[in-house]
């Protein structure tokens, strides 16, 4: 059974950093691309940043030259380092993976960016 539990959520003052963790178990965790993703109160649920089993890398626009996807295949984790917070990064995050034709979703890590 594939299992995702992110941690590092919280609240953090705009310009601020947070680093949100990912723990997987149950995969073949090198060989799968993992997704972080977001969603705010009202929207839909939008792909932040993904990272492949090579290690490429690919984030949207809004966050490009801010947060930064890694990944550790000995730990089996994925990591957002998250800098230069801005209020619109409010969001429940969530950890993905596409694992043997089906989605697999963490619970979700709450970020609110607020002064």
């Amino acid at each position: 059974q594939v299992r995702l539990v992110e941690s590092g959520g919280g609240l953090v003052q705009p310009g601020g950093s947070l680093r949100l963790s990912c723990a997987t178990s149950g995969m073949n965790f090198k060989l799968y691309a993992m997704d972080w993703y977001r969603q705010a109160p009202g929207n839909q649920r939008e792909l932040v940043a993904t990272i492949n089993s090579s290690g490429a890398t690919n984030y949207v626009d809004s966050v490009k030259g801010r947060f930064t996807i890694s990944r550790n295949n000995i730990r089996w984790t994925v990591d957002l380092q998250m800098n230069s917070l801005k209020p619109e990064d409010t969001a429940v995050y969530y950890c993905h993976t596409r694992y043997r034709a089906m989605d697999f979703w963490g619970q979700g890590t709450q970020v609110t960016v607020s002064s």
